[in-house]
């Protein structure tokens, strides 16, 4: 998925985390509506600039992909917990953060902040370029 792509989408009011979770959709084993709604509340860091919309949406794709999901079923856990760590390790070599508020450098859940990302076009250059290096770090780990 492209920069562009992702732009589009953020301007259509579908967030990151949304992006994320649509483009392996079909990998889940969900519809595009399933994925978007079960990762509708995680844009914006969680709406308050925690982590990352992208990286919980990357977090619920290695979650549906290679979660465990049965009692005692370790060696599952275990392949999930690597997964999550490789992913963590592949956005550290690119991302200072995985937290919303550091990567922007503003805080959105606070007054006038959201209006400085915007201002600074933040939100529809450097967010949709997060979002593409996340969908190709989860293309290459999955």
């Amino acid at each position: 998925m492209t920069k562009e792509e992702i732009k589009d989408l953020f301007m259509q009011g579908i967030d990151c985390s949304q992006v994320v979770t649509t483009e392996f959709a079909e990998k889940m084993q969900l519809t595009e509506e399933q994925a978007r709604k079960v990762s509708a509340c995680f844009g914006g860091g969680m709406m308050c600039g925690e982590t990352c919309g992208a990286v919980t949406g990357a977090l619920m794709v290695i979650g549906m992909v290679y979660g465990h999901s049965r009692e005692g079923d370790q060696e599952q856990k275990d392949r999930m917990t690597a997964k999550i760590a490789e992913f963590k390790r592949l956005f550290a070599q690119k991302y200072p953060s995985c937290m919303c508020k550091e990567l922007l450098g503003h805080d959105i859940s606070k007054p006038g902040e959201m209006e400085k990302v915007l201002e600074k076009g933040l939100l529809f250059d450097f967010c949709p370029q997060v979002v593409a290096d996340t969908i190709e770090i989860l293309e290459k780990i999955l």
